[in-house]
């Protein structure tokens, strides 16, 4: 295309700006050829005439189209420039947030000032297993690659990161490595990966410092290998460190600080464990306060100390080693303290000797004090023929102090990154390995010396092999798709690196340079002039002589030559090393040893008096290694470092410092144009941008363009062709693009060429359809206003007739409401006098009738009043007279009582009464037994004669009803006539009453209704005022009825549902402490395998220390030759040893052991807190499940007050009648105080007392009785021993002693026989009261019957002969069916004994016979046995047993589990071998054989985790074992003899229940094994649909036609993508989760258990989805809004026609949902945030916050979302306190639950199929 096509009106170019670098414009005319002026519109509207030359080539850059604008991939652009490229990073960082952005193979990460929540754990395991360029661009997606690509093509990787200071190379190297560290995890216990991440905060200690431009700038680079073994697990790591800068430690520039360990030390200073260190504040020492400030805001230093202490201590290093570091730190801080003092010369310097400092110093690293004091001002000068002592200025002895601090540190440093290493070596054979290098980037200072000199020429080796490693892979695509290509010219600075590295190059003349004896900066860059002068690379500045300027890659930078010899040399005195390495201290004199000699440990050398004597030969060798400078050095290193990046794969991470100010989202175009320039990105772009940087796939080019395809073109079925024969017709230059194997290429601006005629059609289009829908819309508007034109019309011609008729009805109306009004008032005035004069006449009879009734009441009423009065006269006479009797007699009485009472006590007193009384006692004993025997004969006759006489009433009772009959009908007519008269006399004189009493009661009636009128219309008028209150009192109660159930249901909602949340937490966590146990399990399985490999492995051999170990539960950790700091004696331990069996297990044993016991006693906790919630919620539900609804809530409140009102009016009468009675009570006791009723309700309270005595004597006779019982067992024992002793030994007592036994025992005899007596007597007399009340009940009985049927007699006499017969057969009837259902429910109760005792005989005949089979067995051989036991067994019926012996039981395990395959039962009962094992099981039971029931079960267990481990990844043999081991599980329930798990089993099941065992325990262990098999399944089933969601969620066009995913031609690497990767659809998804339905189906698996299935599955397509959506910038648009709200339809379908909609999978994906409708919604307004703020309730603030940021218009009519419309949601969002976490966790799951679930078949019912080779079982 020409210029005058690209340059026309309304498009948009870039143009240079001072302050913006680059400034958007808009040409406003057309541009022509040769035109000299280009007229533009700057965003202001202000208008440019921008001034151009007649060549294309000087017109401003084109600005890629909007829908370019804000792509991950900068070489997706159409236009590549630096404009493009700074224009596309400023958008993402300040719109979208987004930090990192792919420039082809380079991660290009802007350091964003601020903690970003992308690092967590679940990003990482988003991004795992992820292409690169799938994902929007991460330091992770970086890391998979290089980890992906290390797996597949087994080669080395390494991720070079580089940037200035303060760029975020730190950050992101160790976000790199932390990615490794959980993507490949250690695969044993040794936490490798913990270590390695363990090294970053010690190098950030003792490496960063703060600068001016990073608070944590690394001072140093460093390269860290971690090491993977064959399956990529880390095994270790290696870390190389280059140029620390060690001048920091002496001196710092303003606003900087030193090395963060000083500051940490100080402040912590006060730690006890730190006091003899004898530190202070960092502010009291010189090394740390020169540069000002020693604080960091938001950096506390002592918590960043506990950090470094906590790491070196997981690294192994010891507290006593840690303390030696610190003595070293501290001492170096003392050092820079100590007080150098110029002496009277100027050449001689001093130190006083109570310097405490220098004190402190020699203490701290034990070195002697006055050695140090002396060589710290003396230096010694070396002859060929004699050594001389010279002191030293105050200059050179600061400088030679500081120089021997910087060599300490360095010293230090290198030591401690050397025992890191050790820590993070491994014995194990490293397979391959990932490199990464966070080393500084270019560095141009106002001064820049040697440091950014060796900075700049690492650089440039660096970026030499950047563009070499680019324009390889550029190559290597071409050639992938076969086009044909030609050399790329590009940038080589081969020859900058010859200037510095090449012989007699800058390094080589400073080398030489350091080696003369009088060299200086300036002769050595006076040599620099002379040599390079000629060189492109090389220029020497205008105004000075000790400067030189090198031209990099990146820019110009000049070099002050001051001091480049003198860090060069690096020279430090070696009278101060020697001194040190004197120490007392192993650690100070280990750092300060040769490389080459090795270190001893006890050699102490003497150096307090130095003698001038001739050199030696042999002090040369420790020299040598002086001789070497820090420049040779360094080149050695980065040759080394380039040879290991040389021979992997590289990955780039440049890093970029968007603004000086460290502020969080500034961008500052300057700078970040300065570093894109310097860090090579630009250069990236270049090169692409020379070849075709802009690739497409056929399909991608198909789906965007086919808009501009003809339908003849669109209709091929070959999309290859079609796409060549638009291009063909569209672009007219065949150079312009290339067809390849799989992409299209396109040259820079051909994109966006086509997006523009994409966006033409498009417009025209969109015109097209405007002007058809208004021309639609104007139509129906006319046709709607005519209609209503006609309806208006139409109305009001009829509205005018209606008023017209109306008008006539109502005058007509008038005249009859005249004619009816005038006749009603005069009819009204006539009905008023009528009226009026019956009132009249009413009134006057009615008081003349009144008078005679009053007069006639008041006789009446009289002679009422005369016969009570005479009455109670009488009364209380006779009351008088019978209460003085009464009292006459009692006192009577009371005097002879007393009288008798006297008598008796005076007996009593006697001897001879009492043995009166017992010499009787034995002859009343006598009598009463014998009257107890006569009266029990008397009782049989009695009994007989009643019987007799019962009889002959019956019989004489039919006799005398016959008669009676008889006479009856003889005597009826006779008597008729005379009865007839006599009741008709009687009913005249009744009826005469009658009538007198109803004219009375007529009178009083009137009367008393006028006066009952007169009240209730008064009531009526207060029940109507009371009926209005309580009405509106009904109805406030109502509504705080209705209010309180509303808040109570709330109430009782959110506290369920929190019980549920903490109830579900709980056993989350009890089911990941299962999944934890189980992987410990499996995990100690693995060593245990591990364990007998080595055994058996030769050479190996254990030490006898550590098998002694493995029977303790010592804490102490084995021998380790990773352990950091080890002392003599450990390293000798460890050569005992050997270094093979150093390393042994034996830590890991103990871990895992106690780890177990510890998750056993949590496991049995959970359990039992599990429990106790599960009943607190079981009563929380039966609660909330009694509650009733709001309205029925409503009336219960209303119904509740109701009763509480009439029980507290029910109370208030009976108070009121209880008040009245003891009124009456009092008046009556007042007036008559011997009245009939107190004496009747004394008498009733006097037979109560007496019947509490009598009960109160009974209980205390029960007791005596049985304290009595109890003595005399043990006196029977006392007896029976006490005969034993007397046996054996003789009483030694007189004879008198022995007389007062004997008496006083058979005084206690007597008394005691007399208590049993009374008691026998007692019973007797009880027993005897008992049949007589019985026989009087029968008695009693008899009577009623006797006169039941004299009644049954009168009526039968009374019928006629029909009825009286059907009566009697009816009573018949009657009796018979009771005397046959008496009988029935004998013979039931009968029955139930009988089988209750067969059921025993049964158990005992079997018991016997299998005692006789066992005795059978002893005697005879096994065969025989078995096969009378078969044949005794033939006849019996089937009990739902199996029986198997001993020997059998691994090969029923085997058959029945661990070779059993799904196939062979599946035409069987679903659960059969959950079913054989309950039947084995119950023969265990039946036989009372424990260990046969515990070895079943416990290899049963084994068996199933066998299998599954066997079979991990299987669905079918999961789901199998699932389902068996719950159909198990609900079998010990069932058949458990518990009441609440029997509630659904038939009689038949409950016969079949266990009998002798309890498997409580057993059943929770089957229900963790079932947990756990189910968290296997559903890993198994998520790996399954894992590679599918994604696809079919979001990337395949369910709706055709709609492209949901916006492919812009990403430059994914070739290595990400595997040829034949293949895209799912949403049916293959839909049939994969209905193979898992069939699979789960098929085995019989509870619906509860696959609805809970189903609930995590979709839980896992949310989360992945969703989070895929967060990370992916090309899918956030509105079709992909579209696409899913289709998918998520067609999954709910899904779901409703398997019937599992209840499962709660739908709920689980609102996010996602929402996150669609999201996608879709209007996002202008304020009213359209508020919308989605009120919608969007499922995703959190930073979620929605994430996608309008990513959300991406897949066209140009399609708006942008705004930065003003993101913050309105932001600030709409402010009120939700949620967790900011930005992607969901796809690994979470739901805790399982295992309903109960019966099985309705009988155990006897089973077969077994022959397939299953049990034919050693047999039924029982």
């Amino acid at each position: 295309m020409s210029a005058s096509e690209l340059y026309s009106k309304y498009t948009k170019v870039w143009i240079p700006d001072p302050e913006d670098v680059w400034r958007s414009a808009e040409v406003t005319k057309d541009y022509k050829e040769n035109d000299a002026i280009l007229h533009l519109k700057l965003e202001d509207e202000m208008p440019l005439e921008y001034p151009i030359n007649s060549k294309a080539e000087q017109l401003p850059f084109l600005r890629n189209p909007d829908i370019l604008v804000g792509e991950n991939d900068l070489t997706a652009l159409s236009y590549l420039h630096e404009p493009a490229v700074l224009h596309n990073l400023k958008v993402r960082f300040l719109e979208s947030n987004a930090i990192y952005t792919y420039c082809g193979i380079v991660l290009v990460a802007i350091n964003p000032y601020e903690q970003l929540p992308i690092y967590g754990e679940d990003v990482i395991q988003a991004y795992s297993g992820q292409n690169m360029g799938d994902m929007d661009p991460h330091i992770f997606a970086v890391a998979e690659e290089a980890y992906k690509q290390m797996a597949r093509d087994e080669k080395n990787q390494s991720i070079i990161v580089s940037g200035e200071s303060g760029a975020g190379k730190t950050v992101s190297a160790k976000y790199a490595m932390r990615y490794f560290a959980t993507v490949g995890g250690s695969a044993n216990e040794a936490n490798v990966e913990e270590k390695v991440l363990a090294s970053s905060p010690i190098m950030e200690a003792i490496g960063n410092a703060k600068t001016t431009r990073n608070d944590n700038s690394s001072r140093f680079g460093k390269y860290i290998q971690i090491g993977f073994d064959r399956q990529y697990y880390i095994i270790g790591a290696n870390m190389r460190t280059y140029l620390l800068e060690k001048s920091r430690v002496v001196f710092q520039a303003e606003d900087e600080r030193n090395y963060h360990i000083f500051y940490q030390l100080c402040a912590s200073a006060n730690r006890p464990d730190f006091k003899e260190l004898n530190l202070s504040s960092a502010e009291d020492y010189f090394y740390t306060t020169q540069g000002g400030d020693t604080l960091i805001d938001g950096v506390n230093d002592a918590e960043d100390f506990e950090r470094t202490w906590n790491a070196f201590t997981l690294l192994g290093v010891k507290d006593a080693h840690q303390m030696n570091i610190y003595r070293v730190i501290a001492s170096i801080l003392h050092l820079g303290n100590v007080g150098i003092v110029s002496e009277r010369d100027a050449d001689t310097c001093g130190i006083a000797k109570k310097d405490e400092h220098l004190n402190y110093f020699c203490d701290l690293l034990g070195v002697e004090h006055d050695q140090m004091q002396h060589w710290l001002c003396h230096r010694k000068l070396v002859t060929t023929s004699e050594t001389y002592v010279k002191t030293m200025s105050k200059q050179h002895a600061v400088n030679a102090r500081n120089a021997l601090a910087k060599h300490i540190y360095a010293q230090l440093f290198n030591w401690i990154v050397d025992h890191i290493n050790k820590a993070l070596h491994t014995t194990s054979k490293q397979h391959s390995f990932i490199g990464v290098l966070d080393i500084y980037g270019f560095e141009t200072f106002e001064i820049n010396s040697f440091e950014q000199f060796c900075i700049n020429y690492a650089n440039e080796k660096l970026q030499q092999q950047f563009n070499l490693h680019v324009f390889k892979l550029e190559q290597e695509e071409y050639m992938k798709e076969q086009i044909p290509w030609t050399l790329i010219d590009f940038y080589d600075n081969q020859p900058c690196i010859d200037l510095i590295e090449a012989k007699l190059g800058i390094l080589d003349l400073l080398d030489e340079e350091c080696k003369m004896p009088k060299g200086t900066d300036q002769s050595w860059a006076q040599k620099l002039y002379d040599r390079h002068s000629s060189s492109i690379h090389f220029q020497k500045p205008r105004m000075s002589n000790t400067a030189f300027v090198v031209i990099h890659f990146a820019d110009k930078v000049e070099y002050q030559c001051d001091g480049f010899l003198e860090k060069n040399r690096d020279t430090v005195h070696e009278e101060q090393i020697n001194i040190l390495k004197a120490s007392k201290y192993q650690l100070v004199a280990d750092l300060f040893q040769d490389e080459k000699e090795p270190a001893t440990s006890n050699i102490k050398m003497k150096t307090s008096k130095i003698n001038v004597r001739p050199l030696k030969p042999a002090m040369k060798v420790p020299n040598k290694e002086h001789k070497k400078t820090v420049g040779h050095q360094f080149r050695n290193s980065l040759h080394l470092l380039m040879e290991t990046l040389n021979a992997t794969t590289p990955h780039y991470v440049r890093c970029i410092k968007p603004n000086d100010e460290k502020s969080a989202f500034l961008f500052d175009p300057k700078r970040a144009v300065q570093q894109l320039r310097a860090c090579g990105v630009l250069e990236t772009i270049r090169i692409s941008a020379a070849g075709y940087p802009s690739r497409w796939t056929y399909h991608e080019f198909f789906n965007r363009y086919r808009v501009l395809m003809t339908k003849k073109n669109i209709t091929l079925h070959d999309k290859k062709e079609a796409c060549k024969r638009l291009l063909e017709i569209v672009v007219k230059d065949p150079d312009k693009f290339q067809f390849g194997r799989t992409k299209i290429f396109f040259r820079a601006g051909q994109v966006a060429y086509l997006e523009k005629l994409r966006a033409d059609k498009f417009r025209a289009a969109c015109m097209m359809i405007q002007k058809t829908v208004r021309g639609w819309l104007k139509r129906i508007k006319y046709r709607r206003m005519r209609k209503a034109a006609i309806t208006i019309q139409k109305h009001v011609r009829g509205y005018q007739a209606r008023r017209l008729v109306d008008f006539l009805q109502k005058t007509r109306a008038v005249i009859v409401f005249q004619k009816q009004y005038r006749m009603l008032a005069v009819r009204r005035q006539y009905l008023q006098i009528r009226n009026a004069a019956i009132t009249i006449q009413a009134y006057t009879r009615g008081r003349f009738v009144r008078q005679v009734y009053h007069e006639l009441l008041r006789q009446h009423k009289a002679t009422v009043i005369q016969k009570c009065v005479r009455g109670w006269m009488a009364r209380k006479r006779f009351c008088k007279v019978r209460n003085a009797v009464i009292y006459l007699q009692c006192c009577y009485r009371r005097m002879k009582a007393r009288r008798e009472l006297k008598t008796l006590k005076i007996e009593a007193r006697s001897v001879e009464h009492y043995k009166k009384l017992t010499s009787g006692m034995e002859n009343k004993v006598v009598q009463l037994q014998r009257k107890v025997d006569d009266q029990n004969k008397e009782h049989k006759v009695l009994t007989e004669q009643l019987m007799a006489v019962t009889s002959a009433q019956a019989t004489e009772i039919n006799k005398l009803n016959k008669e009676l009959g008889r006479r009856i009908e003889q005597q009826g007519d006779d008597n008729r006539a005379t009865s007839l008269q006599e009741e008709i006399e009687k009913l005249r004189k009744e009826l005469e009453k009658s009538q007198t009493e109803r004219k009375i009661l007529v009178d009083t009636h009137t009367r008393e209704k006028a006066e009952l009128q007169q009240r209730v219309l008064d009531l009526e008028k207060e029940n109507t005022l009371l009926k209005d209150e309580k009405e509106e009192l009904n109805q406030s109660i109502k509504n705080e009825s209705k209010d309180l159930a509303e808040r109570f249901t709330q109430k009782t909602a959110k506290e369920n549902e929190l019980a549920k949340k903490e109830l579900d937490e709980e056993r989350s966590r009890y089911q990941n402490l299962l999944k934890e146990y189980s992987r410990l399990e499996q995990r100690y399985d693995n060593l245990r395998e591990e364990m007998t490999l080595i055994k058996h492995t030769p050479g190996h051999r254990r030490n006898p220390s550590n098998q002694s170990s493995l029977g303790s539960d010592s804490n102490y950790p084995s021998i380790s030759t990773s352990e950091v700091g080890d002392t003599e004696d450990a390293v000798q331990l460890v050569e005992e040893a050997g270094l093979e069996n150093a390393a042994m297990d034996m830590t890991i044993f103990l871990k895992l052991q106690k780890r177990v016991r510890e998750l056993e006693q949590e496991r049995k906790s959970l359990r039992t807190e599990i429990e106790q919630k599960e009943a607190a919620e079981t009563k929380k539900v039966n609660e909330y499940n009694s509650i009733p609804d709001n309205e029925q809530t409503a009336d219960l409140a209303y119904d509740s007050l109701k009763r509480q009102e009439l029980e507290s009016e029910n109370k208030k009468l009976k108070n009121e009648l209880n008040e009245l009675r003891k009124t009456i009570a009092e008046r009556a006791i007042g007036e008559n105080p011997t009245n009939d009723v107190e004496n009747a309700y004394t008498v009733l309270l006097n037979q109560l007392r007496v019947a509490n005595e009598e009960l109160e004597v009974r209980k205390e006779e029960v007791l005596m009785l049985r304290t009595q019982i109890v003595d005399a067992a043990r006196q029977k024992e006392v007896t029976g021993s006490k005969d034993k002793v007397t046996e054996k030994y003789e009483w030694k007592r007189s004879n008198e002693n022995t007389e007062k036994d004997d008496v006083i025992e058979a005084y206690n005899g007597i008394c005691e026989t007399n208590r049993l007596l009374e008691t026998q007597l007692q019973a007797q007399i009880r027993q005897h009261e008992e049949e007589v009340e019985r026989m009087r009940t029968q008695i009693e009985v008899l009577k009623e019957d006797m006169e039941k049927q004299q009644h049954v007699l009168t009526q039968t006499l009374q019928m006629s002969p029909e009825a009286r017969i059907e009566y009697n057969v009816q009573q018949e009837i009657t009796r018979l069916t009771n005397e046959n259902l008496d009988l029935k429910e004998l013979v039931e109760k009968q029955e139930k004994n009988e089988k209750k005792l067969k059921k025993q005989l049964k158990i005992h005949m079997k018991k016997v016979q299998e005692l006789e089979a066992r005795n059978s067995v002893q005697k005879e051989p096994r065969p025989e046995l078995t096969r009378q036991v078969t044949v005794q067994r033939k006849e019996k019926e089937f009990q739902g047993m199996l029986e198997y012996h001993k020997e059998d039981e691994t090969l029923l395990i085997r058959n029945l589990i661990t070779d059993l395959k799904p196939q062979a039962v599946s035409a069987t009962v679903p659960g059969l071998p959950a079913y054989v094992l309950f039947m084995c099981l119950r023969h265990a039971d039946y036989t009372n054989d424990d260990q046969k029931v515990h070895s079943l079960l416990t290899s049963t267990i084994n068996g199933i985790k066998k299998v599954l481990k066997k079979h991990n990844d299987d669905f079918e043999i999961t789901s199998f074992w699932l389902s068996n081991s719950c159909r198990l599980l609900h079998c010990l329930k069932q058949y458990s003899g518990d009441e609440d798990f029997m509630k659904q089993n038939n009689t038949r099941q409950n016969e079949h229940s266990l009998k002798n065992f309890d498997l409580t325990e057993y059943r929770q262990v089957l229900s963790d094994l079932s947990i756990q098999i189910y968290q296997q399944m559903i890993k198994v089933a998520e790996g399954l649909l894992q590679t599918m969601i994604v696809s079919a969620m979001l990337e395949n066009e369910s709706i055709q036609g709609l492209s949901s995913v916006k492919p812009m031609g990403y430059r994914k690497r070739s290595s990400s993508r595997v040829d034949g990767d293949s895209s799912y659809t949403l049916e293959a998804m839909l049939r994969q989760l209905n193979l898992l339905n069939n699979t789960m189906c098929e085995h019989g698996l509870d619906p509860e258990i696959i609805q809970q299935v189903y609930r995590q599955l979709f839980y896992i397509i949310n989360a992945v989805t969703l989070n895929n959506l967060l990370l992916r910038k090309d899918v956030c648009s509105w079709s992909t809004g579209m696409q899913l709200r289709y998918n998520i339809s067609q999954l709910e379908e899904w779901l409703r026609g398997k019937n599992l909609h209840q499962s709660g999978a739908v709920k689980t994906m609102e996010p996602l949902i929402q996150a669609a409708q999201l996608l879709q919604v209007k996002k202008k307004t304020s009213d359209d945030a508020a919308a989605i703020c009120s919608m969007c309730t499922a995703l959190n603030p930073q979620q929605i916050v994430k996608i309008l940021n990513l959300y991406t218009p897949v066209n140009e009519f399609e708006e942008r979302v705004t930065v003003a419309f993101i913050r309105n949601i932001q600030s709409c969002l402010q009120d939700r306190n949620e967790p900011p976490q930005l992607l969901l966790d796809f690994k979470h799951m739901f805790p399982v639950i295992f309903p109960f679930n019966p099985s309705a078949l009988n155990l006897d019912t089973i077969h077994m199929p022959a397939n299953l080779n049990l034919t050693f079982l047999n039924r029982v």
